[in-house]
């Protein structure tokens, strides 16, 4: 399930993927993987994530 809340925030804070990934620590196609549903994130890296994007764990990750 793709990961709209996650684009979102990021778009929201003008951050591309390469951004977001370099500020967490990961590659640009693990943003990628995350967003489009295809790769479920580390909690470490979904903390890491929302501290970036100054957003909570529910806000991006549970529905």
């Amino acid at each position: 399930m793709k990961n709209l809340r996650l684009k979102s925030a990021r778009a929201a804070k003008d951050l591309s993927q390469d951004d977001l990934a370099k500020i967490c620590g990961v590659s640009r196609q693990t943003i990628s993987a995350v967003e489009k549903g295809d790769y479920n994130p580390t909690i470490n890296l979904c903390i890491a994530i929302c501290k970036a994007l100054d957003r909570t764990l529910d806000e991006l990750f549970w529905e």
